[in-house]
């Protein structure tokens, strides 16, 4: 059986590497991959652009898009949901229970544990309040495995910036394998 699965892409700068992530999806699991993309993550990478690389794209919150894109509906014919990048916000969405846009809805809806890549700077990745959600998140069955440490320099600054970032493409695809085993 072919997996289905529902990205949910946030808008974070890690957002723009997505293709290559749906590319090594696509090729070693076969999967029939759905994106969803929050707002903010269609201002990083054109939903036009991910399309190329998955079955379908969702982006936008239009309550005319419901018949199709119903967020119970999305979670019910996925087989996983994956948050890849996912930001700090996604991630207090998601801990807490609320639902201020789509993907924290099927978030919200799904009943399995979603699996999130967190993505985001030290000093959050490092605030008590983050860390709390992580646990809240592992506690309530999702699913958060540690982030890969990189070290880039900020092109604003030019000071070097170690911080935390969404493994390899064949590792998150091997994660996401296990879990559909």
């Amino acid at each position: 059986m072919t997996p289905r699965i529902l990205i949910g892409a946030t808008g974070s700068i890690a957002v723009t590497a997505l293709p290559l992530y749906l590319t090594e999806l696509r090729a070693t699991l076969g999967a029939t991959i759905t994106v969803l993309m929050t707002h903010t993550a269609t201002l990083f990478l054109p939903p036009h652009t991910v399309a190329m690389h998955a079955d379908r794209v969702i982006s936008g919150e239009s309550p005319t898009d419901w018949p199709t894109d119903k967020p119970s509906r999305l979670a019910a014919e996925h087989d996983l949901c994956v948050v890849l990048p996912a930001t700090a916000h996604i991630l207090a969405a998601a801990a807490t229970g609320s639902a201020p846009n789509r993907l924290a809805t099927v978030i919200l809806s799904a009943r399995r544990g979603t699996l999130f890549f967190p993505s985001m700077g030290a000093a959050m990745w490092e605030k008590p309040a983050v860390q709390r959600n992580i646990t809240q998140l592992q506690a309530d069955g999702h699913h958060l495995p540690p982030p890969e440490w990189h070290t880039t320099t900020d092109i604003h600054t030019g000071a070097l910036s170690h911080h935390p970032t969404i493994p390899s493409p064949a590792t998150v695809t091997k994660t996401i394998s296990d879990l559909l085993d």
